[in-house]
């Protein structure tokens, strides 16, 4: 098995406009256990197709199950008050411990 750089290890979502399906192919940890447990639960809408022995693991998985999102980029007023909450938070377990 050969080391591969983090740079080397992707995620690639691949499909056409005539698929019905998604092919995912990953190393991140995370979505290689979601998208197990999802096959699991549901095998009729996603199933493990491949995997490698540096780590990767392909599913295929029905595009109604996908969704993309993009959110907003936080103003700096919210990154402040979240700032500011966090060091409240912290401050109040440090006096209770």
């Amino acid at each position: 098995m050969s080391h591969l750089t983090k740079y080397e290890k992707e995620t690639i979502l691949l499909t056409s406009e005539g698929d019905d399906t998604y092919s995912i192919y990953t190393f991140n940890p995370g979505l290689k256990r979601k998208l197990a447990e999802y096959s699991r639960k549901y095998p009729d809408l996603c199933r493990l197709t491949a995997s490698t022995n540096e780590g990767s693991e392909t599913y295929e998985i029905d595009k109604a199950r996908i969704s993309i999102r993009l959110t907003a980029p936080y103003s700096e007023e919210r990154k402040k008050a979240a700032g500011e909450r966090a060091k409240q938070l912290n401050a109040d377990k440090s006096s209770q411990g």
